[in-house]
């Protein structure tokens, strides 16, 4: 009898579980719209964690934006003729400059729809944060969000001393002298250090490029600010890195404003909840569920490759 009670315990869990998995396929994150419904949309777009190339993932080490996810829904809400106005709701230390740059160019097709661009900064919106922020027609932010760090950094991870304790010795087979920079089993030489301060150089000089134009400013008044400190919204404001201060409501008037909208629905823009993400959150509360650990080590991987790629 308890083995038979056990049965349709497991049965109905999976039931549960099917239903469930269905329900979160068809509902989209976010809220429904809001507002009045006239003159058009505005769609919220939302960049919530460090910013990589790809699909993005939810794993042990949190949230990784994906550059592919993000870009995929400012398209959307280009091709949308629904849709008047894009608000990118921001909080990122930054991430991959290239998955930025990506992120970055979507932003500007938006505009060159004709359809306005603003940021709203949160808590963060720095580094490849600003780089996108940069690209948009306004930018707001409270006034004691972070954000700035205007510069790349790259970090490469020695492993050979721990490997000598360990025993473990490796041999590296290659086709050139540069095809292993970068390696954690053994220090950079001095050319190899030139090398790589060379192409964190050169995209560092992009990154002020886009700001210098962004933001209307000289490349020289960029360059005095753009050597990796972050400001606060009012510093920024001060500085000329963020045009207003204020909340995301505010974002979203300003965004109507530039639309001319005085009605309109508010539709937030996101990946549609899959099954997985919900284990995940019944596996802990927010970004530290039990069932995050199966990932452990391919996301220490995906850490280690990803300081190794200039921001």
């Amino acid at each position: 009898m308890a083995n038979q009670r056990l049965q349709w315990a497991v049965v109905i869990l999976l039931a549960l579980l099917v239903v469930a998995s269905v329900v979160s396929l068809l509902w989209p994150a976010g809220a429904p719209p809001r507002g009045g419904r006239s003159g058009g949309q505005i769609a919220v777009v939302a960049i919530d964690g460090p910013i990589a190339a790809g699909n993005g993932s939810s794993a042990l080490l949190g949230t990784v934006v994906g550059a592919e996810q993000v870009t995929g829904q400012l398209r959307q809400a280009r091709e949308d003729p629904a849709v008047r106005a894009v608000v990118i709701r921001m909080n990122t230390p930054g991430g991959s400059a290239a998955a930025a740059q990506e992120i970055g160019e979507a932003v500007q097709r938006v505009r060159q729809a004709g359809k306005p661009v603003v940021v709203s900064i949160a808590d963060l919106g720095a580094s490849g944060g600003y780089w996108i922020a940069a690209t948009a027609d306004r930018i707001v932010a409270n006034p004691a969000s972070l954000t700035g760090s205007i510069g790349v950094i790259m970090e490469v991870t020695h492993y050979e001393d721990l490997y000598e304790k360990l025993g473990i010795d490796v041999e590296t087979i290659k086709s050139g002298p540069y095809k292993d920079i970068g390696s954690p089993t053994r220090p950079p030489t001095d050319e190899e250090r030139r090398l790589l301060q060379g192409l964190v150089g050169d995209i560092y000089q992009q990154f002020v490029d886009v700001v210098a134009k962004g933001r209307g400013l000289s490349r020289e008044r960029v360059l005095e600010l753009a050597d990796g400190r972050i400001f606060t919204g009012r510093q920024a404001k001060a500085a000329g890195l963020v045009d207003e201060l204020g909340t995301f409501e505010d974002a979203v008037e300003l965004a109507a404003e530039l639309a001319g909208l005085e009605h309109y629905d508010l539709v937030e823009f996101g990946p549609r909840r899959s099954l997985i993400d919900l284990l995940l959150r019944l596996g802990g509360e927010g970004r530290w569920g039990l069932a995050r650990g199966v990932g452990l080590v391919p996301e220490l991987v995906r850490w280690e490759l990803y300081r190794a790629v200039p921001r």
